[in-house]
């Protein structure tokens, strides 16, 4: 296999230590909030260290760092899990997690940009795999850059479909920057998620959308280093089958155990048991350095030396203003991007594809999708962004809206044909 050294022994140790850490810090986390879902921690302990200390490019005293590789929590629920992660790196201090859910801490129960390590608010589940599509699209055509884009799934979301219209984006544009893991801790919520722990149906589904789909165990750090290091010549789909719960033995693949924090003396014994399974080893690991080859990008004072030219009291329609002044932006600066959904004859915003083509996305009718690229391609401020379809539409992405809004996203969505006429 090209470019892939198997770790040696006292890596793999080393990293089912960190593993477990993360187990004994969630657990900590959300037994000291009284609330929180430390069984969905539990079952990406592996996946998360292996990522952030093996696999991961990027400096972890500068998390916004645009050479970075980039890490989405899409199901944002597992958040104690990432913090955990991050007081492994030195970023944060272990007593910082104590203050989880708390009204004046900055460790929220879901992931939000108030940590500097966080781009977008997830939670709301099926919408991170967007981001990174926006994210992915970003490094591979406008910057052109080494970085690479990760995202982190739960298998609960897997049913809902802005997942697989983001699948059908991700293969579309042909993003083999980008890495989504699936966790297929076969539970959910209050049942099981509809494929339970049949593995190699969600391989041929994402095979199906065009994705290269590679299963393992879950709970493996050699099958998982493999993995996350196979050349890639189109988007990756890691399958990692899990157990909800691995670590807690009365919760280990049980239903009843979501969204509840372990009481005070049960924590207490599953820690001092975790505690136990942490072996020394004489080797630390550091994240792999970032390709410092990002170009710089500056967004500030972007403006038009002057407005587009009409006639006194020549009528235009707004859509057609609209694409004009686009177009014209776009001249001035080359980090204004567009993105539409299959209505660009009628936005208008074909003026703009036309004349800047590199830098139009044509999104196709799901705009769910789009509202979600959109937030990944203005993240760590790489670009400016417009977004557009008709205005009713935008009803479909409400939920996908709010999400930009809570992590102040700057995105412009730009909504034709709300009017009486249809604006002629």
């Amino acid at each position: 296999m090209e470019d892939y050294h198997k770790p040696d022994q006292q890596t793999v140790q080393a990293l089912r230590n960190i593993a477990n850490r993360l187990r004994i810090n969630s657990i900590k986390a959300t037994t000291a909030a009284g609330s929180g879902y430390p069984t969905s921690c539990c079952s990406v302990a592996e996946i998360m260290s292996v990522l952030f200390f093996h696999t991961m490019k990027y400096r972890p005293e500068d998390p916004r760092s645009f050479n970075n590789d980039r890490f989405i929590l899409s199901k944002g629920h597992a958040a104690p899990a990432l913090y955990s992660m991050w007081v492994e790196t030195g970023f944060l201090k272990e007593s910082d997690l104590l203050s989880l859910c708390q009204v004046d801490s900055s460790l929220e129960g879901h992931p939000t940009p108030k940590q500097q390590f966080v781009d977008v608010t997830t939670g709301s589940l099926g919408q991170g795999l967007g981001v990174a599509c926006g994210m992915a699209y970003t490094g591979k055509y406008f910057d052109k850059s080494s970085y690479r884009v990760y995202c982190l799934l739960g298998d609960g979301e897997m049913s809902e479909g802005s997942v697989w219209e983001a699948m059908s984006f991700a293969s579309y544009y042909q993003l083999d920057n980008l890495v989504a893991i699936m966790d297929i801790n076969r539970l959910g919520q209050s049942d099981p998620a509809p494929l339970q722990h049949h593995v190699e149906k969600y391989q041929r589904r994402c095979e199906a959308f065009g994705w290269h789909a590679i299963i393992v165990d879950g709970h493996s750090v050699e099958e998982l280093c493999k993995a996350l290091n196979q050349p890639r010549h189109q988007p990756t789909a890691i399958i990692a089958k899990t157990i909800k719960g691995k670590g807690i033995p009365a919760a280990e693949d049980k239903l009843g155990w979501h969204a509840k924090a372990l009481p005070k003396d049960m924590a207490e014994m599953v820690m001092k048991d975790l505690q136990s399974r942490i072996t020394s080893s004489s080797k630390h690991l550091y994240p792999p350095s970032p390709i410092e080859d990002s170009p710089p990008v500056s967004l500030r004072n972007i403006r038009m030396p002057s407005a587009p030219s009409y006639k006194p009291g020549e009528k235009i329609a707004t859509r057609k203003a609209y694409g004009m002044a686009l177009a014209k932006l776009g001249r001035y600066n080359e980090r204004v991007v567009v993105l539409d959904g299959d209505t660009n004859n009628l936005t208008c915003s074909e003026i703009f594809k036309n004349e800047h083509p590199n830098r139009f996305v044509e999104c196709y009718i799901a705009q769910q999708n789009m509202v979600t690229v959109a937030m990944g391609c203005a993240a760590r401020e790489r670009n400016l962004v417009f977004a557009s379809t008709l205005a009713s539409f935008f009803t479909r992405a409400y939920d996908q809206i709010r999400m930009a809004a809570i992590s102040e996203s700057n995105i412009n969505l730009c909504g034709s044909h709300c009017g009486l006429s249809t604006g002629q």
